[in-house]
C-alpha cells in the first residue's frame, strides 16, 4: 500500500505555475494595493478572497487548495522579510500530503508533522545562506491551516492569525465562535506561559512602549522560522535583533495549536485572516459583516472594513490611505489576507477519500493538480 502510494506521488505532481494578481482579473481598481476573486467554489461551497499590502515588500502569502472531497486553506504572515511566508506557502501544503499518504490518512499528527517538517525545512535554508545573508535568520511567519475533509474541520496555528466560525441558530442571528489561540504575547496566557517555561529568565517578557515582547524583540510566541530566538547557532549582531545574554534555550517554538470538530448545519461559514484584520474588526463584527451582506466580494468587504477602521484611528479617510504608496501605509495597517469559506454541505460524509484532485489559488495564484489515493 505505502509503496503504491510513493509511486503516485512522483508521478503526479504537476509542475507549480505563479501569475501575480492583475487588475483585470481580481485588482480593485480604487485601490492599486489590493487584489481580490469575488467567489469561487470550493469543495462544500464557495469561497471569497482578497489581500492588501502595507509593507514595501509584500510578508503575507496564502493559499486555498481544492480538492473533490477536501479543501484546505492557508494564511502565512511573515515579518523580517516574505522569505519565511513564501517558503511556508511553497512547502507546507506539499509536506501534508507526503505525510497523509505515509500514514494514510488525515489527523491532528500528520499535520503537527507537517509544521516540523516545513520548519525544520527553513531552517535548513537559513543554516545554508547564514554566512553570506544572516538577517535570514530573523524572517519568521505565522502560519494558520484549516482542513475541511470527511464531515470534519482540523485547524492549527503558530502565531496570531485567526480563524472564526459563523453559525446561525433559529432567530437567524449569527454567532462568531474564535477556533484559534492568539499566540501573541499580548495576552496575559501566553506571558504567564512563559514564564512558567522560562522561569530562570526575568527578561522573557518585556513591555516597551506599552508592548508585550518576548525578549523584547518580538510579539508572537510560536511561529515558522525566527531561527535566532530558537538556535544559538544563528544569533545576530544586529541592534533590533540582539540579545543581551546568549540563547540558553528556544524562546519560541513551531508547535501548532490543534482543534478538530465535526461541522453541523448550523455552521455557515469561516473566516481565516492574518492579524491584521482582527486589529481593527472584532469576531462578532466580521461575522455580521458576511452574515449581513452579499458573498460576491465578501473578502473584499472585510478588507475594507478594517481599512476604513484603521484610516479611523489615525483620523483620516480610505481615500486617504489608499494614496499611500506601499511602505507608507504600514503606519496605518498591515498586511492582510482574508479567505472566507462559505459551508453549504458538509455534513454526513463517512469513510474515505480515495482521490483528491486539487486546484489552487493564492496571492500570487497557484496552479496545481495531482491524485491522491488510500487517505481513510
Amino acid at each position: 500500500m505505502l509503496s503504491r502510494l510513493g509511486n503516485l506521488a512522483s508521478a503526479c505532481w504537476k509542475p507549480l505555475r505563479y501569475a501575480r494578481m492583475k487588475k483585470d482579473d481580481g485588482g480593485d481598481a480604487e485601490d492599486s494595493l489590493l487584489w481580490y476573486r469575488d467567489l469561487d467554489q470550493h469543495s462544500f461551497g464557495e469561497f471569497s478572497f482578497a489581500v492588501v499590502q502595507a509593507n514595501s515588500v509584500l510578508e503575507d502569502y496564502s493559499q486555498v487548495e481544492i480538492g473533490r472531497d477536501a479543501t484546505f486553506v492557508g494564511i502565512y504572515d511573515g515579518h523580517g522579510g516574505p522569505e519565511a511566508a513564501r517558503y511556508v506557502r511553497d512547502n507546507l501544503f506539499n509536506d501534508l500530503i507526503r505525510i497523509a499518504r505515509e500514514r494514510s490518512t488525515i489527523s491532528e499528527d500528520v499535520i503537527r508533522g507537517a509544521f516540523n517538517a516545513t520548519e525544520e525545512g527553513f531552517i535548513s535554508v537559513v543554516r545554508r545562506s547564514f554566512s553570506l545573508r544572516p538577517i535570514i535568520a530573523a524572517m519568521g511567519s505565522c502560519c494558520l491551516v484549516g482542513i475541511i475533509w470527511n464531515g470534519k474541520l482540523l485547524i492549527a496555528n503558530v502565531g496570531d492569525s485567526r480563524a472564526v466560525l459563523g453559525s446561525v441558530g433559529e432567530s437567524n442571528k449569527v454567532v462568531a465562535e474564535q477556533l484559534t489561540v492568539d499566540h501573541n504575547a499580548s495576552s496575559e496566557d501566553v506571558r504567564n506561559e512563559l514564564r512558567s517555561l522560562h522561569s530562570d529568565d526575568a527578561s522573557i517578557v518585556v513591555k516597551r512602549e506599552g508592548v508585550w515582547r518576548i525578549k523584547g524583540i518580538i510579539q508572537v510566541s510560536r511561529s515558522i522560522g525566527d531561527a535566532y530566538l530558537k538556535r544559538r547557532e544563528f544569533s545576530l549582531n544586529i541592534p533590533r535583533f540582539r540579545l543581551t545574554e546568549p540563547l540558553r534555550r528556544p524562546v519560541l517554538t513551531a508547535e501548532p495549536s490543534l482543534y478538530t470538530r465535526v461541522l453541523h448545519n448550523n455552521d455557515k461559514f469561516l473566516i481565516f485572516a492574518s492579524d491584521g484584520l482582527w486589529e481593527h474588526l472584532s469576531n462578532q463584527e466580521a461575522a455580521a459583516i458576511v452574515h449581513n451582506n452579499p458573498r460576491a466580494g465578501i473578502a473584499k468587504r472585510l478588507l475594507k472594513a478594517a481599512l476604513m477602521e484603521a484610516a479611523r484611528k489615525v483620523r483620516i479617510t480610505y481615500d486617504d490611505v489608499k494614496q499611500c504608496k506601499a511602505g507608507e501605509r504600514r503606519q496605518i495597517h498591515d498586511d492582510i489576507s482574508v479567505v472566507v469559506m462559505f459551508l453549504d454541505h458538509v455534513t454526513g460524509q463517512n469513510g474515505s477519500v480515495p482521490e483528491l484532485s486539487f486546484k489552487g489559488f493564492n496571492n500570487n495564484i497557484v496552479a496545481s493538480n495531482f491524485d491522491l489515493e488510500g487517505i481513510t
